[in-house]
C-alpha cells in the first residue's frame, strides 16, 4: 500500500552522542522524502557534533571521533536540513519522544525557528507497540518478512521505517491511509513541548507535569510565582521547551 498524501513526509533518523536531548547532539541524520506524487527524495548527512562522542555510542552505531571530525557541524547544515522538511510532515521510529524534540533543540540551537505548526508526526513505533509490542528489527521482519541489515545506521533505520509503516497499513484494516489520523492514533498524550514538561489538562490549558507545581495551570504559576519563569529559562530545560513557555507568557500579556 502507498502512501495518501495531502503535502510531503519526512521520514528520518538520528544517530547521536546519546540521549539527553537538552544536551547530546546528533551524528547523523538521514532524510527520506516522500512527495504526494509518489516522487521520493533522500540525503544523509554526517555532522560533527562539537562535543566528544562517548565510546558507548560509538559501540552502537559505529560513528566515532575521527569519522565525523572533518563533517560540517548541525549549524552549518541547518539550512538544507530545515528546507527539506519545512513544508513536510514528519515520521519516525519513537520520533516524539526523542527524535523530533533532539532535531527541535539543534534546529533552535542553530538560529532556526522550528515548530510543529500546520505538521502533524507519526511515530510508527507507536503504531507497532500498540499492536505487535516489538523492536524496530522484530518489526521488519514481522511486517515485511526481512532481515535489517545495517542496524543503527540512520540510513538502514530509515528506510526500514518507511516499509514498516506501508505494511502496517496493508495489514490493519482500521488504520486509516491519513497523516493526519495516524498522526492522532500514535500520540501518547497531548503535550504542549516535546519533552512532555507542559502538557493539557481537560480543559486544553497547559499544566506543568514536573516539580511543585506538578498538575497547576501554567499560567496561573507564571502569575502567581513571576520568578518561576526566570528560574526555568536560566536553568538547564530543553530549549523548545523555554519557546513553549514564552508564548504562554506573551499569550497572557497580550490579553491584559
Amino acid at each position: 500500500m502507498e502512501l495518501k498524501l495531502n503535502k510531503p513526509i519526512c521520514f528520518f533518523d538520528l544517530e547521536t552522542t546519546g540521549i539527553d536531548v537538552a544536551k547530546d547532539r546528533i551524528v547523523e541524520i538521514a532524510i527520506f522524502k516522500v512527495f504526494p506524487n509518489g516522487n521520493k527524495e533522500s540525503k544523509t548527512w554526517l555532522v560533527n557534533p562539537t562535543i566528544p562522542i562517548p565510546p558507548q555510542s560509538t559501540e552502537i552505531h559505529g560513528i566515532s571521533n575521527e569519522k565525523v571530525a572533518n563533517e560540517p557541524t548541525f549549524k552549518e547544515l541547518s539550512s538544507q536540513i530545515y528546507n527539506m522538511i519545512k513544508d513536510s510532515d514528519l515520521a519516525g521510529y519513537n520520533s516524539d519522544r526523542f527524535d523530533i524534540p533532539l532535531l527541535a533543540e539543534e534546529l533552535l540551537r542553530a538560529g532556526v525557528d522550528f515548530d510543529m505548526k500546520n505538521r502533524v508526526s507519526v511515530d510508527v513505533q507507536t503504531i507497532f507497540h500498540k499492536k505487535e509490542e516489538r523492536t524496530l528489527s522484530a518489526a521488519l521482519k514481522f511486517y515485511c518478512g526481512q532481515s535489517l541489515e545495517n542496524a543503527h545506521s540512520a540510513e538502514a533505520d530509515t528506510m526500514a521505517t518507511y516499509e514498516i509503516m506501508k505494511a502496517q497499513l496493508d495489514r490493519y484494516p482500521d488504520l486509516e491511509n491519513d497523516m493526519k489520523l495516524l498522526s492522532e492514533f500514535t500520540t501518547r498524550k497531548k503535550i504542549a513541548d516535546f519533552a512532555g514538561m507542559i502538557a493539557f489538562d481537560k480543559d486544553g490549558d497547559e499544566i506543568f507535569t514536573f516539580g511543585k507545581h506538578k498538575g497547576a495551570k501554567v499560567e496561573t504559576v507564571l502569575e502567581n510565582e513571576p520568578g518561576y519563569f526566570s528560574w526555568i529559562q536560566n536553568a538547564d530545560f530543553p530549549l523548545y521547551t523555554k519557546k513553549v513557555l514564552t508564548a504562554i507568557k506573551l499569550r497572557k500579556l497580550n490579553t491584559k
